[in-house]
């Protein structure tokens, strides 16, 4: 059985439904059904239109679903004919698929919950584990998702930036449990890519392939975080890493700059660098720059600072910044790493710690604090 194959029939075979008259709920559930019999079935015996078959059971299923329920009679206007077995229709309602997963009545988390199911094919099971939340509290997650865009038109336009927010949320992820979100992340968002022409998806694109490429030197073999500075670079992916850059300069020749493409740019130019010594931090600050200027991001800003401290030394950094909330996560950590560049460790190792006490995960705690133990052996020799 090609689980492939089917994840990426499940977003057109979704919109023929809904095109037939199904809402969005009822058609949701009547594919993952028909998704269900495939698996069971098809290892035996797949059909040789995979996606006519798909169509054809799902829609019995919304029949079968929608006759059974007192409530929706009214519908059996729409659903008396059952449309004769054949060729599915070419149309592909991927992009409004897109557009209605990342509707703005949802919030984040509901959003990709949803993207997740009925664009990338994965069950509530899978998602559950990725998101490591009980498989209840997913499913009524996705229930209440498909509630509020039931009454959504299928032809209404749709925000290509919130759907590439809800993409980038998939793939800052990562992994966990047995999906690899981030591989997801980039497979759906080449989906998105072939579906519509946009800078910014081309953007994204090339921004988590480059992302992407570091990954296997991210970690070490006892699964400690390795920060860029000190990842074998022999180990970065160099087919992902050309891939993004001829994506990016694509994107980038059409003068329709965006957030994606800045951060790709940044991505880029580290990827760019043989070593970390020869990282050309004067024009990762002039990208910040850009970056600050379309987004007002404090993390952004954040961000910068450390380029600037690379660029022109540690005080400039830290002059960078003094402007910056101090409650802002990593604010601490970057502080300290700036203060050790500037040869105070004493103040540095303080940071440090402070930064392991605010860190959001295992791994991060567990780097700062032998950050902070590192500094604190070095003045005690």
């Amino acid at each position: 059985m090609n689980e492939a194959l089917l994840r990426s029939l499940t977003p057109s075979v979704l919109g023929i439904l809904v095109r037939r008259g199904a809402d969005f709920a009822a058609a949701e559930d009547a594919v993952q059904d028909a998704l269900v019999e495939a698996v069971r079935g098809w290892p035996a015996d797949q059909p040789r239109d995979a996606k006519g078959w798909l169509v054809t059971v799902a829609w019995r299923r919304f029949l079968d679903a929608t006759r059974a329920d007192a409530a929706r009679r009214r519908r059996e206007d729409l659903v008396d004919e059952e449309p004769a077995p054949g060729p599915s229709p070419a149309v592909d309602d991927t992009l409004q698929l897109y557009f209605l997963c990342a509707h703005p009545s949802l919030t984040p988390s509901s959003a990709v919950a949803l993207t997740l199911r009925a664009v990338g094919g994965l069950t509530t099971r899978q998602i559950a584990q990725a998101y490591l939340v009980p498989e209840a509290t997913m499913a009524q997650r996705i229930s209440r998702a498909k509630r509020a865009v039931s009454g959504v038109r299928f032809d209404q336009p749709g925000d290509v930036a919130t759907v590439l927010r809800v993409l980038y949320l998939v793939f800052n992820e990562g992994y966990s449990g047995d999906v690899d979100l981030a591989a997801e992340a980039i497979r759906l968002t080449r989906q998105l890519a072939a579906a519509i022409d946009h800078p910014e998806v081309a953007g994204l694109l090339a921004l988590m392939l480059l992302h992407h490429a570091r990954r296997a030197a991210r970690t070490a073999p006892d699964g400690s975080l390795v920060p860029l500075a000190e990842q074998d670079r022999g180990r970065w992916d160099t087919e992902s890493i050309a891939e993004g850059v001829e994506i990016l300069q694509a994107a980038l020749a059409r003068d329709r700059l965006g957030e994606f493409q800045a951060q790709a740019a940044i991505a880029a130019l580290h990827a760019d660098a043989p070593t970390a010594e020869e990282t050309d931090w004067v024009q990762i600050v002039e990208w910040y720059d850009e970056l600050a200027r379309l987004t007002d991001s404090p993390v952004v800003r954040l961000n910068r600072a450390v380029a600037v401290g690379e660029a022109d030394g540690s005080r400039a950094g830290l002059a960078a910044l003094v402007a910056l909330d101090d409650s802002l996560p990593r604010h601490a950590a970057v502080a300290a790493y700036l203060h050790e560049r500037g040869g105070d460790l004493a103040t540095a190792a303080r940071l440090y710690a402070e930064a392991a006490h605010k860190a959001p995960n295992l791994a991060e705690r567990d780097h700062l604090t032998r950050q902070a133990a590192r500094l604190n052996a070095r003045r005690c020799r």
